[in-house]
């Protein structure tokens, strides 16, 4: 019986996944094999011995300590494109909120409730000052074609838009929708970009990639939409900017206490991936890497371990998680052929300084082997699946 603890409350779609012959869930598990998590904070968490995985139902993981998960063994998953479609209806709301100026039109009319039966004559003067632009026809910078990135490109050509890409980890083999082009030098982007959408994971070379250096480098008129990750852009920068006159509106999914209440900041409280549909995909998708790594060992959409999967052939299978180190592949082997062990297949991937091992087995392993595997200088986990 394997247990799940939960963090937070996760649909039932994701919980009906776990067959209740084979796990336990709930929010007081005691030594969870794994947990699932939503937006509770792991950082100060006491991480039991007996957690093998943690699975983040959405993309974001820094409510997690993902490198201190990997140095012990624990595997996260995340859940990539499970609120894509989610997140592309919002950014495409955001960019017809930021062309109409929607936002400030509704509480204008708010203001005039109380005229009676003057409100359509007022509406009718008063609606010129609210006046914006079409999608059709403009040029769309979309930086970041992952899941949700080229979900917003492929809106976008619908709606009649240029769409510029930017991806240099774009697979040389992907297939773009016809109206996506790629440009990888953003400063060729940036000065034609009506609209610009930034969709990548926030690291230290992303950090404030919207600053005042790439802001002097777009149209006064550029309208920006962050549903990524706030620390994207630069907060101060993007302020600087609207006041000048050098951007005409800033969207963001992520609003700090400078941006909120900013002419020209339309500030969203994370919503992106707040539907039922996506909670739903997230929380299976979620539920269903935990089951297979627990049962199987294979990894699959692991921040922080490789991707590894094999099916299962042998007796039983052994799975290690070591440092990605020299020799380490043959000292485990000659391990497994001192305590007679015949290995019928092995597979070994590395993430950085972590790897990955599958081993399926002709014969039973003892624990005494896997002992003796565990003992191995840079091993850090060792499971035995029968």
């Amino acid at each position: 019986m394997y247990n799940i603890k939960l963090l937070n409350k996760i649909s039932n779609v994701g919980l009906a996944k776990f067959d209740t012959k084979e796990f336990a869930y709930s929010d007081d598990m005691e030594n969870p094999d794994a947990i699932m998590v939503r937006s509770a904070s792991m950082h100060d968490m006491e991480m039991p011995e007996s957690l093998l995985a943690i699975a983040r139902a959405g993309a974001g993981t820094n409510n997690i300590p993902v490198a201190d998960c990997a140095n012990k063994g624990i595997v996260v998953f995340n859940t990539p494109g499970a609120n894509a479609n989610a997140v592309k209806e919002l950014v495409v709301l955001g960019m017809l909120l930021s062309s109409r100026k929607v936002t400030k039109a509704i509480d204008w009319c708010k203001t005039i409730k109380d005229e009676g039966d003057n409100v359509g004559k007022t509406v009718e003067k008063g609606k010129s000052a609210f006046a914006g632009p079409e999608l059709k026809g403009k040029t769309l910078g979309v930086i970041g074609l992952g899941a949700i990135g080229r979900l917003v490109a492929e809106v976008a050509v619908d709606l009649g838009m240029d769409v510029i890409g930017y991806d240099p980890y774009l697979p040389e083999d992907a297939v773009l929708k016809k109206g996506i082009t790629v440009n990888n030098n953003l400063d060729e982007i940036f000065p034609v970009a009506d609209y610009i959408t930034v969709h990548v994971p926030l690291t230290p070379d992303t950090k404030h990639m919207i600053n005042r250096e790439s802001i002097e480098k777009m149209k006064d008129t550029v309208r920006i939409m962050n549903f990524a990750r706030g620390d994207l852009a630069d907060s101060d920068a993007v302020i600087e900017a609207l006041d000048e006159g050098k951007m005409a509106c800033y969207v963001t999914d992520f609003p700090d206490a400078k941006l909120i209440g900013v002419d020209g900041v339309i500030a969203i409280p994370h919503l992106g991936a707040s539907t039922p549909e996506s909670e739903e995909n997230c929380a299976a998708m979620g539920a269903q890497e935990l089951i297979d790594y627990l049962v199987d060992g294979n990894i699959k959409n692991s921040v922080n371990m490789p991707p590894v999967f094999m099916p299962r052939t042998g007796v039983a299978r052994v799975t290690i998680i070591h440092k990605n180190q020299p020799n380490m592949i043959a000292t485990i082997t000659d391990t497994f052929s001192k305590d007679g062990v015949n290995i019928a297949s092995f597979e070994d991937k590395s993430r950085g300084d972590i790897a990955y091992s599958i081993i399926e087995c002709d014969s039973d392993v003892t624990d005494a082997a896997a002992k003796e595997i565990e003992a191995i200088d840079g091993v850090i986990r060792v499971r035995v699946i029968k």
